[in-house]
């Protein structure tokens, strides 16, 4: 059972033993879960680390009643849609429970309608709701930039913003903001909201993963998530597709992934359906095998759903050889961590 910093701390006036104050609050666990559990996002676990250090050192110093940075612990993340920011959220809320930051440690996801009104009055009590959710935890703002719409004179946007600016200066303890979004979007929020930058403690940059990562998750969603096998073929194949689909400006890392994904297993479906009515009985490898021939059915019109846009070259299914650009080969090992 994980102890509070006080108990660890309380009399030992001579030594603290940082390492033990990780393990037995449980952070070192938390933070060691992050590592396992998503792919890449090097730089991010690296800032996570950062950020948990800090935060025990300060609330040492404030248990030995010692001067503290008092330094906002409200957050901002951005990046692009799937690149991991919710699921990261979720950890650095444990962290903040943890060490007595949070009491509850929870995450309450809104986004511009969860917190703007329609009409007069409207809005207030939308985002007060909201905000009385996320007590003891983080209220985590997806695509907070939607907030602030600064052309039309009717909208009610600012309205939630002076809000949450009321509660960022006013009610420090136990809530914590995390607003998210686009890098640029984000960063022209805080530039037309200046009140709320200067109240932003830490920003995490969630880069866009790479094609080697983007296999890797695949893989564990279609395994570890949907139980379904697939060949080395069905991989190389997958990279094939992959590889064309992070060159779209419409690519959301994951959410992509998982459209595509949804798409092969509808395909799968219809093969094993086929194989049903001509031979009458199925085996189980049948029902749970990726073959080559589910990616057969793809269609141009396809990825106007998967990605807005029908510009992707289907797999030459033709040819022999091997048909992944030289740039995209990698060697991909099945994967076995959790993403989101």
């Amino acid at each position: 059972m994980c102890k509070t910093l006080k108990e660890l701390i309380l009399n030992k006036t001579d030594s603290i033993d940082i390492r033990d104050c990780y393990n037995q609050t449980g952070i070192a666990k938390i933070l060691a879960t992050l590592d396992q559990e998503l792919v890449g996002l090097e730089n991010v676990k690296s800032r996570v680390s950062e950020i948990s250090s800090v935060l025990l050192f300060d609330r040492i110093r404030e248990i030995q009643e010692l001067p503290t940075l008092n330094s906002s612990l409200h957050m901002a993340f951005t990046g692009r849609p799937g690149t991991g920011k919710t699921s990261v959220a979720a950890k650095i809320a444990l962290v903040l429970r943890n060490l007595g930051y949070l009491t509850i440690g929870h995450i309450t996801n809104v986004t511009r309608e969860d917190l703007v009104g329609q009409y007069v009055g409207h809005t207030a009590p939308k985002t007060r709701e909201q905000l009385q959710k996320a007590r003891g935890g983080i209220l985590f703002i997806d695509e907070a930039h939607h907030l602030y719409k600064p052309d039309n004179e009717r909208d009610y946007g600012a309205e939630a913003i002076e809000l949450l600016l009321q509660v960022m200066e006013n009610q420090r303890d136990d809530l914590i903001l995390i607003f998210a979004g686009g890098k640029d979007k984000i960063e022209s929020f805080f530039h037309s909201n200046p009140g709320i930058s200067s109240r932003i403690g830490n920003h995490v940059d969630f880069l866009d993963y790479d094609v080697k990562e983007l296999v890797a998750i695949s893989q564990f969603l279609l395994h570890n998530e949907n139980r379904y096998k697939f060949t080395p073929q069905t991989v190389e194949i997958l990279e094939y597709y992959i590889a064309q689909l992070v060159t779209f400006p419409a690519f959301a890392n994951v959410r992509t992934i998982k459209i595509f994904l949804n798409q092969l297993l509808s395909y799968q479906a219809i093969r094993v359906e086929k194989e049903l009515v001509e031979k009458g009985q199925l085996c189980y490898d049948s029902l749970v095998q990726l073959e080559k021939e589910d990616f057969r059915y793809f269609q141009a019109d396809d990825f106007i759903n998967i990605i807005g846009s029908e510009n992707v070259t289907l797999y030459p299914f033709h040819s022999n050889a091997s048909v992944l650009p030289a740039a995209s080969k990698t060697s991909v090992a099945p994967a076995r961590r959790k993403l989101y």
